[in-house]
């Protein structure tokens, strides 16, 4: 089974963030990357959106993966990643955890406290930056450290934007203990509650996408530069949350190409 090509995959990432960052790395590098993305774009694409046996498939992206290491995979996105994998010297674990997250949705809907819900961005977040510092070759236990900031960050912005979205999944990304300190109670529709409650995660991700300018800096040259464009990118996605006065009803707030251009050569 293949639910979905290359060709999809990256129609889809070209809507979002990472093109714009990419561009910064060296151009040898772009190919590894947009590789490691698809692969990531895939096993969401899998866990949300795919119509049947979600677990089923998670449980054949598995297959593929270890066949990426063991043997010769079969669907195109995985085919494409083998060469960067042999290339770069990836470990198995970080796209282990990419579908262990997405087995985590298909039976976890809600979180209590934001350690349990930083435990979750463990597995869909965080191996993410892991695998871009091994397309790169750095993958010192320090940079991980800022990475893994860094990605958990850019997740809880992911969540801030797509409240609605993950309602209608049947998941809340919220913590529960957070929703009972603002007294939320509604999350399908605006209100001042939950307005309140998405300014308080915000100053969290903030407070995590400030490592983004050390990890930069100690990457140095264009990668650090095209790194640190991730952590800047979702700050400009908060800047433009709060522009919006956090209504994620209304369309879903977020930074311009403009914007993230500009971002780019700060």
């Amino acid at each position: 089974m293949d639910p979905a090509s290359a060709s999809s995959v990256a129609g889809r990432a070209r809507t979002e963030n990472f093109p714009v960052a990419s561009l910064l790395f060296p151009r040898a590098l772009r190919p590894h990357l947009r590789s490691v993305y698809g692969f990531a774009r895939l096993v969401d694409m899998l866990g949300d959106e795919l119509e049947g046996d979600r677990l089923a498939a998670l449980d054949e992206l598995e297959a593929e993966v270890m066949a990426c290491y063991e043997g010769e995979p079969t669907w195109e996105v995985t085919r494409a990643l083998q060469p960067t994998i042999r290339a770069c010297d990836l470990p198995r674990q970080p796209f282990l955890r990419l579908i262990e997250a997405n087995r985590i949705d298909q039976r976890v809907s809600e979180y209590e406290t934001w350690d349990e819900l930083k435990g979750y961005c463990v597995h869909s977040a965080d191996p993410v930056g892991r695998l871009v510092l091994g397309v790169v070759g750095r993958t010192e236990p320090e940079l991980v450290a800022l990475s893994d900031d860094v990605c958990t960050g850019l997740q809880l912005v992911n969540f801030l934007q797509d409240v609605p979205r993950d309602l209608a999944l049947g998941r809340v990304y919220l913590p529960a203990e957070d929703r009972r300190r603002f007294d939320v109670t509604e999350l399908a529709e605006p209100n001042e509650p939950l307005r309140r409650l998405l300014e308080f995660e915000a100053v969290r991700a903030r407070g995590l996408l400030g490592s983004g300018e050390e990890l930069g800096r100690r990457l140095g040259g264009r990668v650090g530069r095209g790194v640190a464009l991730f952590a800047r990118g979702g700050f400009a996605a908060l800047e433009a949350l709060e522009r919006a006065d956090w209504d994620v009803f209304t369309q879903r707030p977020r930074p311009s190409r403009a914007r993230l251009a500009l971002a780019a050569i700060r």
